[in-house]
């Protein structure tokens, strides 16, 4: 791994660092603030497939964060990107709100399944003609495999159960496109010219966020809020760099340690 170099690049997750749903983590704009007020360039990295980018932005905007679109970098992003390098025409299995997002895509006679998080979808009628696609060959796309997500009523399972089910049932291996891949982590740093061993994710899962950033040269910030469980930080090795209360915590750290 090559050796750390200043702090140039801050990624941030969205969902459960700087808020759950509709609820700010107390202090998250603020601590926002300060860290925009630093020598770094911020971005925002979220595995979200329950809405498109605008509806991710709309909400952010009424919890009063200073975020614009082009900060924000979404694994439904990385999987249009990669529907467009292969030229599929995929069954798109993700919830109705995050659609325009592949608003020009052809979907009809599907070759390729892209899973996401779709509760509404996810009954036995379209997970099987999902797996028969596959069986007949099509490629399965999943924006990522979370296990659980943080819900305001408690955590909720996410979209890993469903596509390693279609996985197991067809004897294939998806394509995953989000966090904790490497690939998502360098495509997110690319725009702001700076290496892995300048960045630092803050995040609220272990494995997705920090993990997935400290195998690409990161530092990872795990936080206390979202989906994060009692000792989550004893399941990655290395283990995190810092694990802390909360993202405002985790901005104190970078602007007393790292800057």
């Amino acid at each position: 791994m090559a050796a750390r170099r200043a702090l140039k690049a801050v990624l941030v997750d969205l969902n459960g660092t700087l808020h759950i749903e509709d609820a700010a983590v107390p202090g998250a704009q603020e601590a926002l603030k300060r860290l925009r007020g630093a020598s770094v360039i911020v971005r925002f990295v979220t595995n979200t497939t329950k809405e498109s980018k605008q509806d991710l932005l709309d909400r952010l905007k009424k919890l009063e964060f200073d975020i614009s679109e082009d900060e924000i970098f979404t694994s439904l992003t990385a999987a249009r990107n990669l529907v467009e390098q292969k030229q599929v025409r995929p069954m798109l299995l993700v919830d109705d709100r995050a659609l325009p997002d592949f608003k020009g895509i052809q979907t009809s006679d599907p070759n390729a399944v892209v899973i996401g998080l779709a509760p509404e979808h996810f009954h036995y009628q379209i997970l099987n003609q999902a797996f028969r696609l596959l069986l007949d060959g099509a490629p399965l796309i999943a924006i990522h495999k979370a296990r659980y997500y943080k819900r305001k009523d408690g955590l909720a399972l996410g979209p890993g159960p469903f596509v390693t089910a279609l996985e197991y049932a067809t004897d294939t291996k998806a394509t995953v496109v989000g966090k904790p891949e490497k690939t998502f982590f360098l495509e997110a740093l690319r725009g702001t010219g700076y290496e892995p061993e300048e960045a630092v994710m803050i995040g609220d899962d272990c494995r997705d966020d920090v993990g997935g950033a400290q195998n690409v040269g990161m530092l990872g910030i795990l936080v206390k809020t979202g989906k994060y469980r009692a000792a989550d930080e004893e399941k990655i090795n290395p283990p995190p760099y810092l694990t802390c209360e909360s993202f405002p915590h985790a901005v104190d750290h970078i602007l007393q340690h790292l800057l």
